[in-house]
């Protein structure tokens, strides 16, 4: 079949409605354009194949930037996968980019790491080649490392920019390249969409061998450089305190060993022990139910539990392939041997900001400029325990871990005491710009030793929190909308939200709709106000209930779309937990009920 065949026979599937009408423009580029001839024979046969769902699958649009970077399904072509082209495309666009700007002359420098994911080191070798290609000198972790070590390793090296190669706790299908600039943090505006505009015109992409590059010590391996001074800088927050707690640990198959136990045993914490059927470093993941390494799943400690069960563990710690997020398992009471129950990413959270900021307090390191940050779909409960710290929250932020980072420098480093996020991100100190897994390990680590020290489980601890502070449950919920017809869906769905939402939701009423797409909100006697944020797809519900919200987003890194609900009850009406967690239990099933069947139209 020839390429004029091919085409003809691609229109026609697009008549009979076989492939999309984007698919096709995007595919009748891959085959005639030049710069796609190495991928043409291959996509000629899956059309002479007629393999016509595949084939739209993989170019009905151009895979873009999310809040993570690029990231997608590996297949070896199309404009919608993760392949040696638009991973070089990244790569180039990236570069073309920081060549355009104003130079005071300096040697450039770009960090580079990846995970243990399929293709990871291919495609970590491949982006170096390029690199080198346009001018600049590479520093290169060539071992599995954390993606927060390579946030560090941008800063520690003065480097331009970043690129680690990780699909995070996508399944193993994935890969993807995150993006980081010269501050250590992912990309913000201006530059993002600067940088997309140059990866999606990239013609030609520049490479050269990288083994000569590597010879040539244009490539240069720092792994040990940068573990040795990373491990400096994170070893700072082993503030003094007990350490007498046993940690079963588990890496999900992936980095967070090498940068986890290192930590923590130089922190003091000896009785650690990995969990062995998780150990392997494995693109597959294969011990993990599902194949999904993502801490915020119950059901990746399962297994875990009965372990630690056995062996009489304090703490179930948990992180996620490229080791940027925390999950955590810890025994309802003091009893190891009873019940077990898993934290969410909002009391994680709320947790280590309590505990932070009482650690710091006692070492005399708050002051009146000291805030934490946290973004707009994070529980408010950090909010309130900052503030009895006499710490203020920076929280007008979207979801993104880049966004916490970006406040970060805005505001002022100095100041910075903690940054998380509902997804299981959290950092300390300035060492970086991005969540490590690693060290919250340690700050959780340290706070079971403590609890332990005052004969309290974590879930004491937590009630203790709710009780002060009022008691706040959250929920997330994620509806999977893949394809082109998946993509349409949801665009359905987010208008209906914006242009006749719910009036009611849970049998509440709603008080307020915040579109922050055109930066307005509706209130509910039909007037509007303008909305003070950052643009973003997202739109959030306010109930008459103070303290009880829904938002929704379409997720940047995977084809779902994201119900946050937040719901509340003051301090005055929590002293009893149990009464007020069940309250609260009811009201999110009846939102979650309204909620889903809202979305049902659109699936």
């Amino acid at each position: 079949m020839s390429i004029e065949q091919a085409l003809s026979s691609a229109k026609l599937a697009v008549s009979d409605g076989k492939l999309t009408s984007s698919a096709y423009e995007n595919l009748a580029c891959w085959l005639t354009e030049n710069r796609y001839q190495e991928y043409q024979s291959a996509i000629v046969q899956h059309i002479h194949e007629e393999k016509w769902q595949k084939l739209d699958d993989v170019f009905w649009t151009v895979i873009p930037f999310g809040t993570g970077g690029r990231r997608g399904r590996m297949y070896p072509f199309g404009s919608n996968a993760i392949n040696e082209r638009t991973i070089g495309e990244s790569a180039q666009g990236l570069a073309d980019y920081i060549l355009a700007q104003p130079s005071d002359g300096h040697q450039l420098r770009c960090a580079i790491a990846y995970d243990t994911r399929h293709l990871s080191r291919e495609f970590a070798e491949l982006c170096a080649s390029i690199m080198v290609a346009n001018g600049f000198e590479v520093y290169f972790l060539d071992q599995y490392r954390a993606t927060p070590q390579l946030s560090f390793a941008v800063r520690e090296k003065n480097c331009d920019c970043g690129i680690m190669v990780t699909a995070s706790h996508n399944p193993p299908s994935d890969n993807a390249v995150k993006v980081y600039w010269s501050t250590g943090g992912q990309i913000l505006p201006p530059h993002d969409k600067a940088i997309i505009e140059r990866v999606m015109s990239v013609d030609e992409i520049k490479r050269v061998d990288f083994s000569e590059a590597l010879s040539a010590g244009k490539v240069i391996i720092c792994t040990e450089e940068i573990d040795r001074a990373y491990l400096a800088q994170a070893i700072q927050f082993a503030w003094p305190g007990s350490r007498d707690a046993k940690i079963v640990f588990s890496p999900l198959h992936g980095v967070g060993e090498f940068a986890v136990r290192p930590l923590l045993e130089q922190a003091g914490f000896s009785k650690l022990e990995v969990f062995g059927p998780h150990a392997e470093p494995s693109g597959d993941f294969p011990n993990v139910p599902g194949h999904v390494s993502n801490p915020e799943n119950k059901a990746v400690f399962e297994d875990i539990i009965v372990w630690a069960k056995g062996c009489g563990a304090d703490v179930i710690l948990a992180t996620d392939p490229d080791c940027d997020r925390l999950g955590v398992a810890a025994p309802v009471t003091t009893d190891a041997s009873g019940p077990w129950e898993t934290i969410n990413g909002n009391q994680i959270g709320a947790l280590l900001t309590d505990f932070v900021c009482m650690k710091m307090q006692s070492l005399g390191q708050l002051t009146a400029d000291s805030y934490i940050v946290k973004t707009l779909v994070t529980s408010e409960l950090t909010r309130r325990i900052a503030a009895s710290y006499g710490v203020r929250t920076e929280g007008n932020l979207h979801v993104g871990f880049k966004w916490i980072a970006g406040k970060m420098d805005e505001v002022g480093p100095a100041g910075f005491v903690f940054g998380t996020e509902e997804s299981h991100g959290y950092l300390v100190g300035q060492y970086c710009r991005d969540k490590d897994g690693a060290v919250a390990c340690l700050l959780m680590a340290m706070l079971i030793a403590h609890l332990k020290s005052q004969n309290k489980s974590l879930h004491q601890r937590l009630g203790e929190l709710l009780t002060e502070h009022g008691y706040h449950l959250e929920h997330l919920v994620n509806v999977q909308m893949e394809g082109s017809e998946g993509m349409a869906n949801m665009r359905r769905l987010m208008e209906a939200f914006r242009v006749s939402p719910p009036k009611q939701l849970g049998g509440i009423e709603v008080a307020a709709v915040r579109d922050f797409k055109s930066l307005t909100t509706l209130l509910a006697d039909g007037s509007t106000q303008s909305l003070d944020s950052l643009q973003a797809d997202m739109v959030m519900l306010d109930l008459v209930i103070e303290g009880n919200y829904f938002a929704v987003r379409p997720s940047g890194t995977e084809p779902k779309v994201k119900f946050y609900m937040f719901t509340y009850l003051p301090s005055a009406d929590s002293q009893d937990l149990e009464a007020a967690k069940g309250t609260l239990m009811e009201r999110l099933a009846a939102l979650e009920k309204d909620i889903r069947d809202f979305a049902s139209q659109f699936s």
